[in-house]
């Protein structure tokens, strides 16, 4: 256990803060509520953007930018989304050294001034579909702050189509769940339930709300992305009409979909230890440090450090890219260079020292369990890989079992709240209750309906109202 790491079973939340510290991931900005993203934790965010981009490219997305100011009356045209922003808004009220006439929305979101465009780009059926993402940053003023989790600036992905039926835009809308789904379950290592939202937790001014439910090392559920149907609303809104096959005038059908930062704090909560961070492989900036060891000097400089160098170039040119880097931090001892990289959570530490240089090999070290392999020079290309590969099994496998095993049933509602008070975690109920008996839940447990799993449809007497209602996961989320 690292002594500059709060264990996780005595503070949690000192634990999530002491992880982002030693390893470097993201500081506090002077602007209350923002934070920096030091280099090590935007390497993540960059190959967890990556992953993404490219899933959105194969289903025919395109990227595109539009502006960070928003001007305040297209919130208002849309009367629910602007309710279910207003106090998350901050406000440009005077640029250049004069007051506006009409105040700015820094962007919470970007529905409203896309679907601005979308009126002036649409015109015929023939225009149709557009399918663009933009990945920005946005602004929602954040009372409680949390580093990735909840900060009042953060970056993000939102992508945003407009389609000719509501067949066309509710399959986009699912299908994007489902690329979510793929990126976070294969590349980040996290076991995702895809849901609707209840009424309740549905988006502003969507019609249905989908989303990516995890659980973190805590028990606490983390909506990890969502994706929306709009129906017309928006394009009602933004007179976003199209001339169809017919020849008649009709609005176009509208989703939207995001995903971001926050995904960082998912990795960290989902794998991390009390000696540090671990990272999936796949979102990892740096797969394997190799760390040449040796007290004397000349052999160190003249025939392990080149080799050391050597296995280097050699795993960067089969895989590409920054695969792996050689330790040079010889001013310290070998444990306090292997603990360095251990809390950075690099996934797997190459040892090359005399007795590894004399047998011509090296001595493999799994960052997410501690096992130590003893592996041949030759060939080491393929077998690191193989190596890393049962690493990012493993950690998938690894939180599917803690979520299943902190999974529970309850047949009503004392059993809810007993679930949720006492053990925690998920509880699945049914539930066909109203806003009003949402609200009521979260007030008395501390709990929200997270989503109604698209995986279980099962009905049954609802645990509120006695109504027949949908299975509904229940969880104390961040």
């Amino acid at each position: 256990m690292a002594r500059n790491i709060t264990p996780r079973d005595k503070d949690y939340s000192q634990w999530y803060l002491d992880i982002i510290k030693v390893a470097e991931l993201a500081d506090y900005a002077p602007v209350r509520g923002c934070m920096v993203i030091r280099p090590t934790g935007y390497a993540i965010w960059e190959m967890v953007q990556r992953h993404f981009d490219e899933a959105f490219k194969r289903t025919g997305h395109v990227n595109a930018y539009f502006p960070l100011l928003i001007p305040n009356s297209f919130l208002e045209k849309e009367a629910e989304h602007v309710e279910g922003f207003a106090p998350e808004c901050a406000m440009v009220t005077h640029a250049g050294g004069e007051k506006l006439e009409e105040p700015y929305v820094v962007r919470p979101t970007s529905e409203t001034v896309i679907g601005h465009m979308y009126s002036k780009w649409v015109q015929s059926w023939r225009d149709l579909p557009i399918l663009i993402n933009q990945w920005a940053n946005v602004m929602r003023w954040e009372k409680r702050p949390r580093l990735f989790l909840r900060t009042s600036e953060f970056l993000w992905q939102e992508g945003h189509t407009a389609h000719e039926t509501e067949k066309e835009a509710r399959e986009e809308t699912i299908k994007m769940l489902e690329v979510y789904r793929e990126v976070m379950e294969n590349f980040l290592a996290l076991p995702v339930i895809t849901g609707e939202k209840t009424e309740g937790e549905r988006f502003p001014g969507a019609d249905n709300t989908y989303t990516c439910e995890t659980m973190m090392s805590d028990t606490r559920a983390l909506q990890a992305g969502t994706s929306h149907f709009l129906g017309q609303n928006f394009a009602r809104a933004f007179d976003i009409k199209f001339q169809n096959r017919e020849g008649e005038l009709d609005y176009v059908w509208t989703t939207s979909w995001g995903s971001s930062t926050r995904l960082i704090g998912a990795i960290i909560m989902t794998h991390s230890d009390d000696d540090g961070l671990i990272i999936p492989p796949c979102v990892a900036p740096v797969k394997v440090v190799i760390l040449p060891i040796s007290n004397n000097e000349a052999l160190l400089n003249e025939r392990i450090l080149p080799l050391a160098s050597a296995l280097s170039e050699r795993m960067n040119k089969a895989f590409g890219g920054l695969y792996s880097f050689v330790d040079k931090q010889f001013h310290l001892r070998p444990g306090d260079r292997f603990f360095h990289h251990l809390q950075k959570g690099v996934p797997l530490r190459l040892e090359l020292g005399e007795k590894e240089f004399e047998k011509y090999t090296v001595r493999a070290v799994r960052r997410d369990t501690g096992e130590k392999i003893e592996l041949p020079q030759e060939g080491i290309e393929m077998k690191v890989q193989e190596i890393l590969d049962d690493i990012q099994t493993s950690l998938h496998s690894k939180a599917l079992t803690f979520r299943k095993s902190n999974t529970r049933k309850a047949e009503n509602y004392e059993e809810l709240k007993s679930i949720i008070e006492e053990k925690g975690g998920f509880a699945e109920a049914y539930f066909a209750g109203t806003r009003d008996d949402e609200r009521r839940i979260k007030e008395e447990t501390g709990a929200s309906a997270r989503c109604m799993p698209l995986c279980d449809e099962t009905r049954g007497k609802c645990i509120m109202t006695g109504k027949d209602g949908r299975k509904v996961i229940f969880a104390k989320a961040y």
